[in-house]
């Protein structure tokens, strides 16, 4: 079986917006994501609702989806070169739909991540480990 790798998003500052919410949420909420990372590593493009579902059919999004204390927390990502996954963007779900500026935040990174997709720093290794608070 394929198995796929997650990289989260880098900005040209250097910053990893999805990697800064990941360490903002609680440790129980840090292992439900690790076990969803882990199900997409496995599993890819066929992990079924509810751990994931695809939002943006033109642009291809799709987002990771899991509840805590916090809220319905949703990750954002696409698929690139075969079986790397990249996460865009992540947030505490407010509302029954997903909301626009969420997903256009995803869009347009994607769109970044494109145009410097050679370039080292477009993209930072995903860290498996629970980060410890």
């Amino acid at each position: 079986m394929e198995t796929y790798n997650c990289y989260y998003f880098q900005a040209t500052s250097g910053r990893c917006p999805v990697e800064q919410f990941i360490d903002s949420l609680s440790e129980s909420a840090c292992r439900q994501y690790f076990s969803k990372v882990d199900l997409l590593e496995t599993f890819g493009h066929k992990l079924p609702t509810p751990h994931a579902k695809k939002i943006e059919s033109k642009e291809k999004i799709y987002e990771l989806r899991f509840n805590d204390k916090a809220g319905i927390i949703r990750i954002l990502y696409f698929f690139f070169d075969g079986n790397n996954i990249i996460f865009t963007n992540a947030f505490v779900k407010k509302t029954q739909k997903t909301p626009k500026r969420e997903i256009e935040t995803a869009i347009n990174r994607k769109k970044s991540f494109l145009e410097y997709k050679l370039e080292k720093r477009s993209v930072k290794k995903h860290v498996n480990k629970l980060k410890k608070k």
